[in-house]
């Protein structure tokens, strides 16, 4: 008989590669083509491209270590208290764990016997997971979703800085937008498939908002070039 396969395991690293590879695709895009209906020569679109590939992978990093770190710090402070608690308590510690596994559907006897049974095992590890929700699955990871956060940035950001070089000069906005609907279609399957979720869901809510920041950006450069010409 084979295992079941989750995907929750994967829910840290995928949540930063995905939102790091379709910001990447979507940020450096949606640039290009500002300025792109603002310029009439190719290098301002290349160097603004290029501009926040660099500065977008560096602010995802930054941005997912500190807001995970913060998480992890929190972590740790909750697991520091609860240490504490049952050094000082155990008894107490008991009989809320065991409390717990009665509301969720076990005899006050079971829950009981469960609870000691977990306690003589690892009285920490277990109100850790079934108290405050905290396991090595779901853990948080500053360095783990840094790291994917960026890397996955600089790989959709790349995308749409090789069309800022190979593209038309004339039709950049309408390559640089068909060829991002690609790109963000491709990483809403692979998002999906990684997170075993929906793939035709996955795909309509990322072309859908992604259309709608493009045309933005493109109104704004285009109002820009307005009047700045």
């Amino acid at each position: 008989m084979e295992l079941e396969k989750h995907y929750i395991n994967r829910s840290g690293w995928l949540r930063a590669a995905v939102l790091g590879a379709n910001d990447g695709i979507l940020s450096t895009t949606s640039l290009a083509i500002g300025v792109a209906a603002a310029s009439t020569t190719r290098n301002p679109i290349i160097l603004a491209a290029l501009a926040g590939l660099v500065a977008g992978a560096l602010s995802m990093a930054a941005g997912e270590y500190v807001s995970v770190s913060s998480q992890s710090d929190v972590e740790k402070a909750d697991l520091e208290r609860e240490k504490k608690e049952l050094e000082k308590m155990p008894d107490v510690e008991l009989k809320e764990l065991a409390k717990l596994y009665e509301k969720r559907g076990l005899t006050h006897e079971l829950a009981i016997e469960v609870a000691v049974q977990l306690h003589n095992h690892d009285a920490l590890a277990a109100h850790a997971r079934d108290e405050l929700g905290i396991n090595e699955i779901t853990q948080a990871k500053p360095f783990q979703a840094a790291f994917a956060s960026a890397c996955s940035f600089i790989a959709g950001g790349l995308l749409p800085l090789i069309v800022s070089f190979i593209a038309p000069l004339k039709q950049m906005i309408y390559f640089q937008y068909g060829c991002s609907i690609i790109f963000l279609a491709f990483s809403g399957v692979i998002a999906a498939r990684a997170g075993g979720s929906v793939i035709t869901k996955s795909i309509l809510r990322i072309c859908f908002w992604g259309t709608f920041a493009m045309l933005m950006s493109a109104l704004v450069g285009y109002l820009f070039g307005a009047k700045v010409g």
